[in-house]
């Protein structure tokens, strides 16, 4: 294990974090907060922890998939730790349960809160809850990679480690340069759409929020109320953008490149598309008002839906209070979730894809034994270790919410408000069914609850494995001997030994 440079990296990650602080800041600044002073002072302190630890660059600065795998794990809860002190500062949030788990919840953009009323909540601080959700939703790692130049097998690994969705693929030679594509085509879409927010008449600091959530597809809002209080214009936007934020980014460059034609031929686009269409035709018909106009049940079904499947988890009606068919589809929409390589959670369209066409595959081979089945999605042929990484995730998410919702079970809650509380944390989503729907908050769990919910979240953010690899005895075994290797060689020579591949 090369800890230096997994020490190195999460020094970076500290005094990025710091920097991003500097937008809390300027809001205090700009509305006259005292609460403005927590941000400062956790500044001091991530940038004094950041800088000692870059002051020595390791001499061996490589790395390959064991260490990606650990800094994604440590870097996303250091992030948390640091990025919860504000929120005691402030007294907003005094205790480190809750202000942990409202921070995981922000970076790994679930949206899920145990605040019950955030209107009370400085402007600060609600700046710093959205603008969490904007920097989790390309991923920290990924915008790392776009402003600091690493060598080796660092770069892809962090990558893999940390994107979501079975595959990770370069959309350019260089991985830096890949990184720095996906954040400008990140950062245009949120502009385009604070602009189109503030022409619906959104003051800039609510549609900064708004923005922040819906590129990250998070659900922080700055209202009790979330969404319903706005125009049905800027319903409708929010709608369209959290729908765009859940496709591949990769779609989006290959319209900038103006092949649209191969744009329109992503097969899991596609799928996802269709998904929404008939999830938001289905509820529409099921919680069909009369006394409402045609737009306006089209614009709840469509906006519950698109927030569900893109994990953002904004609301503009209590919907835990409809029909039973349209609260199950919602539930499974919280399972679908988005498009591989978009910012949204869930287990992805394009694993659920796969995973049904290698059902069919293999029907087919029960009926003609001898006939050789191919695997095929978006146009190529899919490989049996990518069904293996799938299969294995499969079953790691089903292990951890399997054990989540017995552990959460104590609280002796009803059963759907338990399985859709670990659900929408496992999923990103944010809001539950029952104790924790949407017109309520995660406040009434108990410390061990939030515990175990914060883990999903991040398990769920990270593709299970970064989480799981912390837990994986083999890898501190090996740890071990590498330091005792490296004290026997007088502290030269590689941190462990070449390895197939490495």
């Amino acid at each position: 294990m090369n800890v230096r440079s997994i020490f190195y990296i999460l020094g970076w990650i500290l005094i990025l974090e710091a920097v991003f602080m500097l937008l809390p800041v300027a809001t205090a600044v700009l509305y006259g907060e005292s609460q403005g002073m927590a941000f400062v002072m956790t500044m001091a302190i991530c940038g004094a922890v950041g800088g000692l630890l870059i002051s020595r660059k390791p001499k061996n600065p490589r790395f390959y998939a064991r260490e990606g795998f650990v800094i994604t794990a440590l870097c996303w809860i250091v992030m948390s730790a640091m990025g919860c002190i504000p929120f005691m500062l402030t007294g907003e949030i005094p205790r480190f349960v809750d202000a942990f788990f409202e921070t995981v919840s922000g970076f790994t953009t679930t949206g899920a809160s145990i605040l019950t009323d955030v209107e009370t909540i400085s402007r600060c601080s609600l700046m710093w809850r959205s603008f969490t959700h904007w920097i989790g939703g390309m991923g920290v790692l990924v915008f790392l990679l776009a402003v600091l130049p690493m060598v080796g097998g660092t770069n892809m690994q962090l990558m893999k480690a940390e994107s979501p969705g079975p595959t990770v693929g370069k959309l350019v030679p260089k991985v830096r340069y890949t990184a720095q594509i996906l954040y400008r085509l990140y950062v245009l879409l949120t502009v385009l759409q604070i602009v189109l927010l503030m022409v619906g008449g959104m003051d800039l600091f609510e549609a900064l929020c708004i923005s922040f959530g819906t590129a990250g597809t998070g659900g922080f809002g700055v209202r009790n109320s979330s969404i319903a209080e706005y125009s049905p214009y800027l319903q409708w936007v929010i709608t369209v953008f959290m729908i765009a934020f859940g496709v591949n980014f990769n779609v989006y460059y290959l319209i900038l490149l103006r092949k649209f034609k191969k744009a329109l031929r992503c097969e899991e686009m596609r799928w996802y598309l269709a998904i929404i269409l008939v999830a938001a035709l289905m509820i529409c018909i099921n919680i069909y008002d009369t006394a409402l106009s045609v737009e306006q049940n089209v614009r709840i079904a469509l906006f519950q839906v698109a927030s569900v499947i893109t994990t953002t988890g904004f609301s503009t009606v209590n919907f835990d209070l409809w029909p039973e068919l349209s609260r199950a589809i919602l539930v499974l929409l919280m399972f679908i979730g988005t498009c591989a390589g978009s910012t949204g959670g869930g287990l992805k369209v394009s694993r659920i894809v796969m995973a049904g066409k290698s059902v069919h595959a293999c029907l087919g081979s029960f009926l003609h034994p001898r006939s050789i089945r191919r695997i095929r999605f978006e146009g190529k042929d899919v490989d049996d270790g990518t069904l293996r990484v799938i299969f294995a995730y499969f079953c790691g998410m089903a292990g951890i919410f399997v054990t989540s919702v017995l552990i959460v079970s104590l609280e002796n809650f009803d059963l759907i408000s338990t399985f859709t509380a670990v659900a929408t944390t496992i999923n990103n989503v944010g809001p539950a069914l029952g104790v924790a729907g949407p017109a309520s908050s995660f406040s009434g769990f108990s410390d061990l609850s939030k515990w175990v919910m914060a883990f999903d979240m991040l398990a769920g953010r990270l593709e299970v494995f970064p989480m799981l690899m912390l837990f994986y005895p083999p890898l501190w075994k090996e740890t071990i001997a590498d330091a005792r290797r490296r004290k026997r060689l007088g502290g030269v020579g590689r941190p462990y030994p070449a390895r197939k591949g490495e």
